[in-house]
């Protein structure tokens, strides 16, 4: 299992697999190529169908910048081992190919090779929670020591850095008003959100607090702004609001918010190496379900939970997730994205409160809510694994086109 590096990622949205990755293999295409006349690119599947959406050209085109590159759309192409995979050429002055790389985006900004090998270091020789709580109930460990005995304590001050850049993205996302760039027209909500809920009774604080940060911090990432992915930019609002209520809430100092972003992290990649956390390979259930467990298990951890606490509180922020479909309306990471974050982060709280209620005694573990929720993703059909063909983007387009056809 990969290191929390390859899971928390500071970048630019709208979207790690869409935008973040494919800049990364644009980037790392021309470096290895500084002589070629001319670039192109296939964007293959989900990345052709709701790339303009996501900004994808806009990112590929950048790290090519000022060399010349074309985008070649292809929603119909499937690579064998990803949907959202990517063809790239270095063409000389004739036109000619001299080096092709075929390669996937597998969520999170994480990039696969076309023989399926992605080379990273992995630390942890445990690959299941049941292993890890297990190892940490005989040893009296908490999930953020084992998480340092495993990577190091140089983990703390990544996760420091990690922890700044979420503040940063809810403090920007409350202070910003305005209309989010697309062609919906959808308003920022977050700063009028946060405002009512200072307002409001103690019955309404919760949730208001809650939503207006995970709004926050979705509306930053769909403007393309600054965010930490947690474990994905669609998904980014989730972890960050929950960990910032508590923080307030519960008066809690740094080292109490770096150990819950470990403890949230480790779940997270027990998700990404037993499932996947891409919203193209499995639904949404795989980015805001994934957050919504990682979210419910570091709040857990930090109301004193136990280590079965905390597993049991990621099992039901994934349980309750399974089946949810990745369908954004015009390819935007908006509709209905963004509402989806505030929800899961209050979801995420609520599921805390009724772990900490509970002695961690349940039926169905969480590894094997992992293994559904990959069975899942992988019965969905395509049109609801992020090509905005089916659900809701299908729904509203129908709409646009009979609006139309009145006037």
């Amino acid at each position: 299992m990969e290191p929390l590096p390859e899971l928390y990622r500071i970048g630019v949205g709208p979207s790690s697999s869409h935008t973040m990755a494919p800049k990364f293999a644009a980037e790392r295409f021309r470096a290895q190529h500084p002589d070629a006349a001319h670039f192109e690119v296939t964007l293959c599947e989900s990345l052709a169908a709701t790339g303009r959406g996501h900004l994808t050209d806009v990112a590929v085109l950048s790290a090519f910048a000022p060399v010349p590159a074309t985008i070649i759309w292809a929603p119909e192409q499937r690579l064998p081992l990803h949907p959202n995979g990517m063809i790239f050429r270095a063409l000389d002055e004739a036109g000619q190919a001299r080096a092709t790389w075929t390669v996937y985006s597998i969520g999170g900004g994480a990039l696969m090779e076309a023989d399926g090998s992605c080379p990273l270091t992995h630390l942890y020789p445990e690959h299941s929670l049941s292993a890890i709580m297990d190892l940490c109930v005989a040893k009296g460990l908490s999930y953020w020591e084992y998480v340092a005995w495993r990577e190091g304590d140089g983990v703390w001050d990544f996760l420091r850095t990690i922890w700044v850049a979420m503040q940063e993205s809810i403090e920007r996302g409350l202070s910003t008003e305005g209309v989010l760039p697309g062609f919906l027209g959808l308003p920022r909500r977050a700063w009028a959100v946060h405002q009512k809920a200072m307002l409001g009774g103690e019955d309404l604080r919760q949730t208001g607090l809650l939503s207006a940060y995970a709004l926050a911090v979705s509306e930053e990432n769909a403007s393309g702004g600054v965010v930490v992915t947690a474990p994905t930019c669609g998904a980014s609002g989730v972890m960050p609001a929950v960990l910032r209520y508590l923080q307030e809430r519960l008066k809690l100092r740094e080292p109490a918010m770096v150990r819950a972003l470990a403890t949230g992290g480790l779940i997270g990649l027990l998700i990404k190496t037993n499932a996947s956390i891409s919203g193209a390979e499995v639904g949404c259930q795989g980015e805001v379900g994934s957050a919504c467990a990682m979210a419910a298990a570091a709040a857990t951890q930090l109301m004193g939970g136990s280590v079965r606490q905390i597993e049991y509180a990621a099992e039901m922020g994934l349980e309750h997730h399974l089946g949810l479909t990745c369908d954004p309306v015009g390819g935007l990471v908006q509709i209905p994205c963004i509402e989806r974050n505030a929800c899961a982060a209050t979801r995420a709280v609520s599921i805390a409160h009724m772990a900490m209620l509970s002695d961690g005694t349940h039926a169905i573990p969480f590894d094997e809510v992992v293994r559904v929720m990959r069975e899942t993703g992988h019965d969905l059909p395509s049109l609801y694994r992020e090509t905005a063909y089916g659900g809701l983007a299908k729904a509203y387009g129908e709409r646009l086109e009979k609006k139309g056809s009145t006037q």
